[in-house]
């Protein structure tokens, strides 16, 4: 996990933060083995603004892929940020509930489950 870890570190250099000035990077492995990787994009209308794992996940859906295999998510100041609901809703459109998630806590890491950050989700069969 290391080296998605030092992928969403990467990524917050291109990060476009004038409002908030909180980087996050986020690095999304899919199934193949394949990683990539998104930033925080900010908008002065706050509710244009993308997240990193947004980013992410639509780069790998645009490429053709849609199963996954773990995440993890750094901000510049490594504080265990995990991702807001909303894109833990985006995530678990592809996703099972046993996605692991690495947040990036500067020494070491968090790790949880995608079910354990959303629980009950909203699925396509709620739908039916």
């Amino acid at each position: 996990m290391d080296d998605l870890i030092d992928a969403a570190r990467e990524v917050q250099a291109d990060a476009h933060v004038p409002y908030s000035d909180y980087p996050v990077g986020a690095a999304l492995r899919t199934a193949d083995g394949t990683v990539y990787v998104g930033c925080n994009i900010e908008n002065a209308n706050y509710s244009n603004s993308l997240h990193a794992e947004e980013v992410a996940v639509a780069e790998a859906v645009k490429e053709g892929h849609r199963e996954f295999a773990a995440l993890a998510v750094s901000s510049e100041r490594r504080d265990g940020v995990t991702p807001c609901g909303m894109c833990r809703q985006t995530l678990a459109e592809f996703c099972d509930d046993d996605l692991r998630v690495v947040c990036d806590a500067g020494e070491g890491v968090r790790e949880y489950t995608l079910g354990e950050l959303l629980p009950d989700t909203i699925s396509e069969e709620m739908l039916d």
